[in-house]
């Protein structure tokens, strides 16, 4: 989006430019310094994800751009429309994954997700990864760059379009799937599996627990492919203090289970998947914390993610992908 804004007057300065303010919003990694682990969760992606900041941070990089970025002879009013769309535009990526964005804050809690992407799908980076390298090397002024920007940018734009037809599929499929196995659930949560959009992670809400499970856009056929977990939400009347734990319920929109293992009491937010759930259904989930005893939750939302991924697991994730 530098690029095609200002790069014949700037030069690569323009995709600095473009990078810095597309980047701003996630200065909000910076609250985990002083906020605990819940609240962090909270703060991440929040103010500095509405609408509100992206119509007040827009004038001030305008600001600092004319100021620094003079020989370009862009108007104020120019500057601030770059990064006005440049700003929403992150905002409104951040809203394709499943951890949810605060457009609305301060003014309304409410986080946006369509949960169509899994937020590191190497298929969205690969078109742009390339028009990006392509930019840095191409000589300033020639003509071929600007096919290479549109490349990039369009392609985020289809490659996005293309998930919301494959979550549209999917959750077809899971109404099929719910309907075979005579489950009549309160609602439904789709999401991708990590590194691609062929296999989905699915959770059915019912009164006391949740049907979970993976669902691919290939699959054939209706195998009894959900598994059911208990909420447990009587456990957390173990807890001599709940503030924490209700965070995390409103964190979670309230797809979690609580587990207890041992002395051990976990709170599962089930929206991030399970850590290789399609090789073994009964694996725990991807995002546990540690509500008692007090243990480090610092990582919570990273460190099963990737857990248990060896030679096996992955064949097993790639057979999953074709479908049944």
């Amino acid at each position: 989006m530098g690029e095609a804004f200002a790069g014949r007057q700037l030069g690569r300065k323009a995709m600095l430019a473009g990078v810095i303010a597309h980047s701003l919003p996630d200065i909000d990694f910076t609250a985990a310094l002083w906020l605990s682990t819940a609240d962090n969760l909270h703060a991440h992606r929040g103010f500095t994800h509405s609408i509100l900041f992206v119509f007040l941070i827009s004038p001030v990089l305008a600001f600092v751009a004319r100021f620094f970025l003079k020989q370009a002879e862009i108007s104020f009013a120019k500057w601030v429309i770059f990064f006005l769309i440049i700003s929403a535009l992150h905002i409104f990526l951040d809203a394709f994954n499943n951890y949810g964005v605060g457009w609305y804050e301060p003014f309304s809690s409410q986080r946006v997700s369509f949960d169509t992407i899994f937020v590191a799908d190497p298929f969205f980076s690969i078109v742009p990864g390339l028009a990006l390298v392509m930019l840095l090397v191409i000589k300033h002024g020639k003509n071929v760059r600007r096919f290479w920007w549109r490349a990039g940018l369009f392609s985020c734009l289809i490659y996005l379009g293309y998930t919301v037809i494959n979550k549209i599929i999917i959750n077809k499929r899971v109404e099929k799937v719910l309907a075979y196995q005579q489950i009549i659930p309160k609602r439904i949560f789709t999401t991708p599996a990590p590194l691609q959009n062929w296999l989905w992670f699915v959770t059915a809400e019912m009164d006391s627990g949740f049907y979970t499970g993976y669902v691919s856009v290939f699959d054939r056929k209706l195998n009894n492919q959900l598994t059911y977990s208990p909420k447990n939400e009587r456990l957390l009347n173990l807890l001599p203090d709940r503030e924490e734990a209700d965070k995390l319920i409103k964190f979670s929109q309230r797809y979690y289970t609580v587990e207890k293992h041992a002395d051990t009491l976990l709170f599962n937010d089930l929206r991030f998947g399970q850590i290789t759930g399609w090789d073994d259904p009964q694996q725990r989930f991807a995002f546990y914390f540690y509500l008692q005893p007090e243990m480090d939750n610092t990582l919570v939302v990273q460190r099963g993610r990737f857990a248990n991924w060896n030679k096996k697991t992955f064949n097993s994730f790639i057979k999953r992908i074709k479908g049944n």
